[in-house]
């Protein structure tokens, strides 16, 4: 419910929660009471979409045939808690490959997402990554890759975090960079996947495969990098969550940054 709260407060029209612990295994029951109280104030907030982002513990490509068990039961288990919540979306990372082969990883990913589609719930959103250590996810084509080895669920999508698309080498501050990060994008999966942005800049420059999320215009990608972004035409009706670090005096400034670049292009 604090979650709500401090929605509301920063004027927030959308929002992306945890619905446990991301840092641990263990988890109890939502408490049904709790969720309607929950679902009935973000209706009365506004707040749509709802996303839930899945907790960083399991890893849906490893060969530890122990943990991707218990990280398959993970991801069954939030889709159930998307349902229960109302959740439009569940963002999930693809995972890590731990020195398998990639094809072997891409197909143990597909193949956790097929089996936890077969439960009704939200759209689940494939977030890209940075491509630090063996992290999964980095290029398009992987994404692309996944999903195609999911027969192209309908409930699949990708989630598009600027600062893991820049920290991978993708140049999308500038207008050519973006143009062909988007083009590579509808080739590869088609722009209808893309569901979801995250809004971060980067602490570390172009094709670091560092992830270190920033302040909006205060990292590498800058101000005139999200205005190009927020201002895009295939980009303006998505939905967009900012993560950068936290602190109540930037969670307003970046608030403020991007409404006003949002507002400069709304009568465009």
């Amino acid at each position: 419910m604090k979650a709500l709260d401090r929605a509301r407060a920063l004027g927030c029209e959308t929002l992306q929660i945890f619905s446990r612990n991301p840092r641990g295994w263990r988890f109890s029951p939502l408490d049904p009471h709790q969720v309607e109280l929950f679902k009935v104030k973000a209706r009365e907030e506004g707040l749509h979409p709802l996303v839930v982002h899945m907790p960083y513990l399991p890893n849906l490509a490893s060969p530890d045939e122990g943990l991707y068990r218990r990280s398959v039961a993970s991801l069954r288990a939030e889709v159930e808690r998307c349902h229960l919540l109302g959740a439009q979306y569940l963002v999930t990372h693809v995972g890590k490959s731990m020195g398998d082969e990639p094809e072997r990883s891409l197909e143990r990913v597909a193949r956790s997402l097929t089996v936890a589609l077969e439960e009704e719930g939200p759209g689940v959103l494939l977030e890209n990554t940075a491509g630090q250590g063996s992290e999964l996810g980095a290029s398009l084509w992987e994404l692309g890759e996944i999903i195609a080895m999911a027969e192209n669920h309908p409930r699949l999508g990708v989630c598009v975090d600027t600062a893991h698309a820049f920290q991978a080498g993708y140049a999308i501050h500038t207008p050519e960079g973006l143009e062909a990060f988007l083009e590579e994008l509808d080739h590869l999966l088609g722009l209808g996947r893309l569901r979801l942005l995250h809004l971060n800049d980067s602490r570390t420059p172009l094709g670091s495969r560092v992830d270190r999320h920033w302040h909006i215009g205060e990292g590498h990608i800058g101000l005139e990098g999200f205005r190009l972004i927020i201002g895009h035409p295939l980009l303006r009706h998505l939905p967009a969550i900012m993560e950068t670090p936290f602190s109540p005096r930037w969670d307003r400034i970046n608030m403020e940054r991007v409404k006003a670049i949002d507002e400069a292009f709304r009568f465009i």
